[in-house]
């Protein structure tokens, strides 16, 4: 049997990432592990399970090129309306909210807004299969 433990990305500013990541989301340090040319930093919510590792390679200034193949990291929160509105206010410019149906059917609420370095967020209402 297996478990999902975490997903990486690469960052060029810890500092701004770290700190992005703890205001939308609640995402805290959990370790960094410091190596001559690189660091990871693990960031987890205060209920633990899985976490997103931050990579800085250290004198990267170029932007990583996402390429076409990123898809999305997801998040579910019990208001996406308030959590809109909050990230709006923070000025971190998520994208619209989407009622996305199937057939008429409600499948998710919810909007996309990207981190400092582009990657893309999807912020999912609490409910549905999504809870």
């Amino acid at each position: 049997m297996s478990k999902l433990v975490h997903s990486m990305i690469r960052v060029i500013d810890e500092a701004r990432s770290v700190d992005f990541y703890e205001q939308a989301f609640g995402l805290t340090v959990q370790e960094r592990i410091e190596f001559p040319d690189f660091a990871l930093i693990y960031l987890a919510t205060g209920s633990g399970g899985f976490e997103l590792e931050l990579t800085v390679n250290f004198g990267r200034t170029e932007p990583y090129d996402l390429g076409d193949g990123y898809g999305h990291l997801a998040v579910v929160v019990d208001d996406v309306d308030a959590e809109h509105a909050r990230l709006t206010e923070l000025g971190y410019g998520p994208r619209k909210l989407v009622d996305f149906n199937n057939g008429g059917v409600p499948v998710a609420r919810f909007f996309f807004i990207a981190d400092p370095d582009g990657y893309q967020i999807e912020v999912i209402q609490k409910g549905r299969r999504f809870g």
